[in-house]
């Protein structure tokens, strides 16, 4: 086995040998998800990325733009919609298992690396590739300045009225989406009640197990801040059931999905949440500020804490708990979520509109948090931070990110090889290819 090949394993092994030894089924579908192409694989290897990018130069980290709130696992296809506090839907970053204080250059070349995945996987010129990563950054740029230039941050989104083309269509898809279609595939009725509905990765709980769950429910009701918590009968729970069967990133981890009254007894406002355990995120891994670390309580709060940070008008049902000592975040099972979806996007002119809404989405999520985010860990405007970074050296920022995605997607598609090989022949220890 090469030196690439054992680095490849051996961080993989690091980031999930807990979780693998507790459920290697779940880890064998991950990784076999993993073997379907480079960017499957760049997808589920954030741990691989960070260990690299911590060992790299990075000429644009001070004091100030090296702790800043980050996604953490920012890739093409961590964008879509969702229905913010203030009920507009909104596209925007999504998934925030990951999120972490860190370099700013760490969201914007994994993205770009991601984007020149995809550019291969779709036949795209080099050349046509090194244009959309300029787009993306250059776009970043401008919303970053904009924001240094406004004293109204959190009115800028990427909304029905503010967009066009791919990204407003699949807003119009989500706007098209009900809260009762949820609920009917989710749930059904028994009796004159609803129930969650039995099926795939659903687990009926003992007694036991339903009561310790039903006491961390009622913990997280109160890490929601005063002022986004529903009053009366919502948070009522009807049905609880454990969870399995989440995508690449989270595979192994323990959830529980849990019915609720909603926001009064109408069944057709009953509210479907996930109580998720919180994964360790990848970033967490190459940070070692121990202000950071010391600063959560555990990975569920700080998946939550960080969501507010990164979202302007985050999930009105957004909190935390514990069960068994160890942190679950909590949120609601959006019907409104719905995913850019790139198969249809196909050439460089289709493409490069796309990408600029990503660029300022990402610089949104970088600058603008919730009116109720903790500022304590990062105490400075962002926006002022990166400008000043990157002022008068604009063209040498994109002409770095550019590189990093070529290079570094060169690097992903060479371990993909390395990793399916090392998966094929029995080399990850843990977790056995044959089943």
């Amino acid at each position: 086995m090469t030196d690439r090949s054992e680095r490849i394993v051996d961080t993989l092994v690091t980031a999930f040998d807990d979780l693998m030894a507790a459920d290697p089924a779940a880890f064998r579908t991950k990784f076999r998800k993993m073997a379907a192409d480079p960017f499957a694989f760049y997808r589920g290897s954030a741990c691989l990325f960070y260990a690299d990018v911590a060992e790299r130069d990075d000429p644009w980290a001070d004091e100030r733009t090296s702790r800043i709130w980050i996604q953490g696992d920012l890739h093409a296809e961590n964008f879509g919609t969702y229905m913010d506090g203030d009920g507009v839907l909104i596209f925007d970053v999504n998934d925030f298992d990951e999120a972490y204080v860190g370099h700013f250059t760490w969201d914007v070349t994994r993205f770009a690396a991601s984007l020149a995945l995809l550019g291969w996987r779709k036949a795209i010129s080099d050349a046509h590739i090194s244009g959309l990563v300029e787009r993306y950054v250059r776009a970043y740029l401008d919303q970053v300045r904009r924001f240094v230039e406004t004293t109204d941050d959190r009115s800028f989104a990427l909304r029905l009225d503010t967009t066009d083309g791919p990204v407003h269509q699949v807003l119009e898809l989500a706007k098209l989406r009900t809260r009762v279609a949820l609920l009917d595939r989710l749930t059904e009725t028994e009796g004159f009640d609803r129930i969650l509905r039995d099926g795939p990765g659903l687990r009926r709980l003992d007694d036991a197990e339903r009561e310790k769950a039903a006491e961390a429910f009622a913990r997280y009701v109160e890490t929601i801040p005063e002022g986004k918590r529903y009053p009366g009968v919502t948070y009522s729970i009807k049905d609880m059931a454990g969870k399995s069967g989440f995508g690449i990133g989270s595979a192994g981890l323990p959830a529980y999905t849990v019915l609720v009254e909603g926001f009064n007894q109408a069944l057709d406002n009953d509210v479907v949440v996930s109580m998720k355990q919180g994964n360790v995120a990848a970033p967490s891994r190459v940070v070692t500020d121990p202000d950071v670390a010391g600063h959560f309580e555990h990975h569920g709060h700080r998946t939550a804490v960080s969501q507010r940070a990164l979202q302007a008008h985050a999930d009105r049902m957004l909190g935390w708990t514990d069960l068994d000592g160890v942190g679950f975040v909590v949120s609601e099972v959006s019907p409104y979520e719905a995913d850019l979806d790139w198969s249809e996007l196909t050439e460089p002119d289709e493409i490069g509109p796309v990408v600029e809404y990503l660029g300022r989405a990402t610089a949104k999520a970088h600058c603008v948090a919730d009116s109720d985010a903790d500022h304590s860990l990062v105490d400075f405007q962002t926006e002022d931070a990166i400008t000043r970074v990157v002022a008068g050296r604009e063209d040498e920022f994109v002409a770095w990110v550019v590189d990093f995605a070529h290079t570094y997607a060169a690097q992903v598609r060479e371990d993909h090889a390395l990793f399916v090989d090392a998966f094929r022949e029995g080399r990850v220890p843990g977790v056995s290819a044959s089943g």
